[in-house]
């Protein structure tokens, strides 16, 4: 510890000191040496003249970029009405095809539930079988009905 102390207060172990550690330092920037004084201005005495004529280019061009936004935005709304109707538009065919999909998938329970097997196979699970003679009533219809015609709640007609 002592050697060292004595080696840095010699001239020679000073400058090889400085040349082991100046390979690292950086060389000075460009006018680094300047120096730039801020001078405060006090311009609480000034007064603003008022100028006419900045008031009318004020609203004129405010009224030409109010106009120039009315021309944009009237020139965009048929196409984004275009392109929301065409969302629309994709969204209803997949609708569509959605319910075609649940329409035909209805009509193939509704056929296996109307199978005549089916029914066969429910009747003999809770032993239902043909009707026996006298079960069976028949309701007489009037004359005039038709075939498609059962009941009918107006008065008869006279003949």
């Amino acid at each position: 510890m002592m050697f060292r102390k004595m080696f840095f207060f010699s001239a020679e172990g000073r400058r090889m000191a400085q040349a082991e550690t100046s390979q690292y330092l950086l060389r000075d920037l460009p006018n680094e040496d300047l120096y730039f004084h801020v001078k405060s201005i006090d311009n609480s005495r000034l007064v603003r003249l008022a100028d006419p004529e900045a008031s009318g280019e004020c609203l004129s061009t405010i009224g030409a970029a109010s106009a120039a936004a009315v021309l944009l935005v009237t020139s965009l709304i048929p196409s984004v009405g275009s392109i929301m109707a065409g969302y629309r538009l994709e969204a209803l065919k997949a609708e569509e095809q959605r319910l075609q999909n649940q329409q035909r998938t209805l009509e193939v329970r509704e056929s296996s539930l109307r199978s005549v097997e089916r029914l066969e196979q429910l009747a003999r699970d809770r032993r239902m079988g043909p009707p026996k003679a006298g079960q069976v009533v028949h309701l007489n219809t009037p004359p005039r009905a038709s075939a498609g015609e059962v009941a009918s709640n107006l008065p008869a007609a006279k003949n």
